[in-house]
């Protein structure tokens, strides 16, 4: 078979089955051959079936690219229930495991699943339609079978069949696809660690009363949920007592930001107050300490005093102090003698002066 080559020496990144990113030699991708991401994938019971003759590809004519017209046919079943991203995952893996590839899905039916796996919250319609909206899906085969046959494989003319290679025990078998791996058909991908089916049904049943409570204020019906009166009375309460510890909560979270606010601004004003203080005593030393402004103030005012009442000196170098002249007496006016004087003495009267 003629494989196309154009490609070759170019670099491209693939994704391998277990999500690692590797650089390979291959070609570019190829776009998916249906309607594009605007619609879903179509059914294979609504397709024209090929005329050409089916020869299947060699696991090494897939890596290296087969041409346009002849993709590889890889094919990948499953449940998909309540459908997931660890579903997603898994598909995106088979869909990069070759550079030029169909996907295409089987479902099993409702029959099938709840014989051999177990109930379903999806039924299947529901199911076939959330596959095929799936971007990676090209193509989705409603009522999968659970155990692939060689007429089944030839009919769908897949080379290759994509799942995780933890053997898968079911149908009193030991591994469902022990026969498509020793036929050299089998394209390992890797589960999605975390999620599953099981997982997000394990949430539920574990928060049961919760999810109930979250239904029956949505407006469901106790009757629609399958609960009881009594029970539905009990939720009802549980939810009003959950109201009020909410709102409690509430004021204890204000509570805590008032008080730290208070604390906030209390710190604050300290520190305020501190650089006043530290500001406040700066200054009185600056004025009034040993050495402040005010000792200078007080000195060079005191020198100024001293000087304006102090007398001038001489030009001498070294002065002399002048002996003060004493002061003139001072006299009243008409009279010769001065003023501070003794009485004269008091004048006797004699004979002679009678006559």
């Amino acid at each position: 078979m003629e494989v196309h080559r154009s490609g070759l020496g170019r670099k491209r990144k693939r994704e391998e089955s277990n999500g690692e990113m590797r650089e390979a030699e291959g070609f570019r991708k190829i776009q998916r051959r249906t309607l594009g991401l605007s619609e879903p994938a179509p059914f294979s019971d609504e397709l024209v079936a090929s005329k050409t003759p089916y020869i299947r590809v060699s696991m090494e004519e897939a890596r290296l690219g087969t041409p346009e017209d002849r993709p590889v046919r890889v094919y990948a079943d499953g449940i998909f229930d309540m459908f997931h991203s660890g579903h997603a995952r898994a598909l995106m893996q088979a869909k990069c495991l070759f550079p030029n590839t169909h996907l295409i899905v089987g479902v099993c039916s409702d029959d099938l699943t709840h014989k051999f796996k177990g109930f379903t919250v999806m039924n299947e319609d529901e199911r076939y339609d959330a596959v095929s909206h799936c971007r990676y899906v090209d193509e989705v085969i409603r009522n999968a079978p659970w155990t692939l046959t060689p007429g089944f494989l030839a009919e769908h003319r897949i080379d290759f069949v994509a799942h995780d290679d933890i053997p898968y025990i079911s149908a009193g078998s030991d591994d469902v696809y022990k026969h498509i791996k020793d036929a050299g058909m089998f394209a390992p991908t890797q589960r999605t660690e975390g999620i599953s089916t099981s997982d997000v049904i394990t949430r539920i049943v574990r928060d049961y009363d919760v999810y109930v409570r979250r239904n029956l204020q949505r407006g469901y019906t106790a009757k629609e949920l399958n609960v009881s009166f009594i029970n539905e009375k009990k939720y009802h309460l549980q939810e009003r007592v959950d109201k009020v510890k909410q709102k409690v909560r509430d004021v204890e979270e204000k509570s805590k930001e008032f008080v730290q606010k208070v604390e906030e601004k209390g710190i604050d004003l300290i520190q305020k107050w501190e650089e006043k203080s530290r500001e406040f005593i700066g200054n009185f030393l600056q004025m009034f300490g040993p050495d402040g402004a005010l000792k200078h103030m007080l000195k060079e005012g005191k020198g100024r005093m001293l000087q304006a009442i102090s007398p001038r000196q001489s030009p001498n170098s070294s002065p002399v102090r002048e002996e003060r002249s004493p002061s003139p007496t001072f006299r009243l006016p008409f009279f010769t003698t001065p003023p501070f004087f003794s009485p004269p003495p008091p004048h006797h009267h004699s004979d002679d002066e009678d006559d």
